[in-house]
């Protein structure tokens, strides 16, 4: 059984400790660049390794535990048992709260997909908020700086999950005549001018039949439009991330053929340690400056099953330990790589170092920033949680409730048009 503990238990794949991988690696405090980049080349993925001929330069630091939050690691332990998938694998089967499939075997045939409901569930909070964050756009070049397009500033990034709830009752499934497994809204944008008022609102339900009730808000033509599921992997108001790549996946995993090609190793930032953040240095600056850690991750391909759907597949470099996706990379349809999103994460008791109200008597996970890179198009989008512009936010709010503005009606329609005035 598994033990009660802050960490959990790590993935019984039969591999060693996900931890403290044994991973030939530079010595903490060097540096990986395209000097070196024939002798570190296993360590990065196809988008990392453009990047670095590119001029990104990643700092190596030594590689730390990555624990789970105790009462997430105690509903595993409770419940995990009693999950199982659906006989067309995908959906879970009594389902109630923690990671469903904590013991994956890499010999599993429902690996792929097993792990991808884990990653689901990892993200799950009651509800989180973040708060003022940061975007600029602009166009890449080789040897030359980001020539900025455009800069944004939103006002909220909600979730209200409806499962897997600890903090505010109901407790642990808030249950819906509908089923939504959680509804999300991004709103509003309070800066391009031209967009200042717009917002995107969508509802997850936990039937894998029922797609996802999507709608984009316009203030300057009064209008909600209804989206198609299938648009979910285009990006929003002119800029490079889609819906679809929020913290590396953030589609319906039943949509998808998943396939898991096999672990290695990487460097990634799951230790974010620099605050507050910078680009590299040009023309390297569409990443940002942190702490690179050596890492095994799961490598899985996902190819969806939606007509329309922009993307011909998406490899997902899922870490062994937490769960969570520092990189996706996507193929467009000739299976030519396209596009990636690199997101540096945070572990600790607050989501920046300066945090006054979103302060948790545990260590839990924050991204702190994410680079989303077209390769084809030369285009990048960068982003900051929060905006260094905004001094009075914390960044990312997790299971604040009602107080926080974790209502069902701030989630619909109504809600973000009334805000977009």
């Amino acid at each position: 059984s598994m033990p009660e503990t802050d960490a959990g238990a790590p993935p019984a794949d039969g591999l060693a400790d996900p931890a403290r991988p044994s991973i030939d690696a530079p010595p903490p405090g060097s540096y990986v660049g395209i000097e070196d980049i024939d002798r570190w080349k296993h360590l990065l993925t196809p988008s990392m390794e453009w990047a670095v001929n590119r001029g990104a330069r990643l700092r190596v630091v030594a590689p730390k535990p990555f624990p789970m939050e105790p009462y997430r690691a105690r509903a595993t332990q409770q419940y995990y048992a009693q999950v199982s998938l659906s006989e067309d694998k995908t959906q879970l089967q009594n389902y109630v709260a923690g990671i469903p499939f904590p013991f994956v075997g890499i010999n599993d045939p429902d690996a792929a997909i097993k792990l991808v409901f884990n990653q689901q569930a990892r993200v799950v909070q009651d509800d989180s908020d973040a708060r003022s964050f940061g975007c600029h756009t602009g166009f890449t070049s080789p040897g030359k700086p980001l020539r900025l397009e455009r800069e944004y500033i939103i006002g909220h990034s909600r979730r209200l999950f409806h499962v897997s709830r600890f903090h505010h009752p109901p407790m642990p499934t808030w249950k819906t005549d509908a089923g939504i497994r959680y509804r999300e809204m991004l709103y509003p944008v309070l800066e391009p001018f031209d967009l200042k008022g717009s917002g995107f609102t969508y509802n997850r339900y936990l039937d894998a039949g029922r797609q996802d009730d999507s709608w984009l808000y316009s203030p300057f033509v009064r209008r909600v439009r209804r989206l198609s599921t299938a648009q979910r992997s285009e990006g929003l108001f002119g800029q490079d991330i889609d819906p679809d790549s929020t913290h590396g996946f953030a589609g319906a995993p039943g949509w998808t053929d998943w396939r898991l090609l096999g672990v290695r190793p990487i460097l990634a930032t799951m230790h974010s340690d620099t605050y507050p953040p910078q680009p590299m240095p040009a023309p390297a600056d569409f990443l940002y400056e942190d702490a690179w850690e050596p890492r095994e991750v799961y490598v899985i391909e996902g190819k969806s099953r939606l007509p329309g759907y922009g993307f011909g597949s998406r490899i997902l470099y899922m870490d062994r330990e937490s769960f969570l996706i520092p990189y996706t990379e996507m193929y467009d349809l000739k299976g030519v790589l396209w596009k990636a999103q690199s997101q540096q994460y945070g572990h600790g008791d607050r989501p920046i170092p300066t945090a006054r109200e979103a302060v948790y008597p545990y260590k839990t996970f924050y991204m702190r920033t994410l680079s989303m890179f077209d390769m084809q198009l030369e285009h990048a989008t960068l982003c900051q949680f929060p905006s260094t512009q905004i001094k009075d936010s914390d960044g990312w709010y997790y299971n604040f409730g009602e107080a926080g503005g974790a209502t069902q009606d701030s989630y619909d329609t109504t809600a973000f048009i009334h805000s977009g005035r």
